[in-house]
């Protein structure tokens, strides 16, 4: 296979075509490495059974919330910086709480007064 060079008026071979633009420090040729399997940091799953801390806090968090309040304080305790996909659980059992202490504080206004 070529690729035709527009300024040169020729055919190139893929490889020269990469291997030149390289050499102007703009592109660099790629090669997959084949030999290693490399491991990176979001391959490994995450812990209570694989759908994080803050997913697990927030679906057992309808039967048992104060889970919400322990995730809205790993959230913001940062924990997610640990684990980026941590993130949006943490986040969204923060918010089940806050929904969760309105509504009681609403349910206890009514009671009450």
């Amino acid at each position: 296979m070529s690729v035709l060079s527009m300024e040169q008026g020729r055919a190139l071979a893929n490889e020269e075509v990469v291997q030149r633009r390289s050499d102007e420090g703009k592109y660099s040729l790629l090669r997959p490495d084949t030999d290693k399997e490399k491991v990176g940091l979001y391959d490994k799953p995450l812990s209570c059974f694989g759908c994080g801390v803050g997913w697990f806090s927030f679906l057992l968090g309808f039967t048992f919330p104060p889970l919400w309040y322990f995730a809205t304080i790993l959230y913001f305790g940062s924990y997610y910086l640990k684990d980026p996909r941590e993130r949006a659980g943490l986040a969204a059992s923060a918010i089940a709480a806050l929904i969760c202490s309105v509504a009681v504080l609403i349910v206890a206004l009514v009671v009450f007064l």
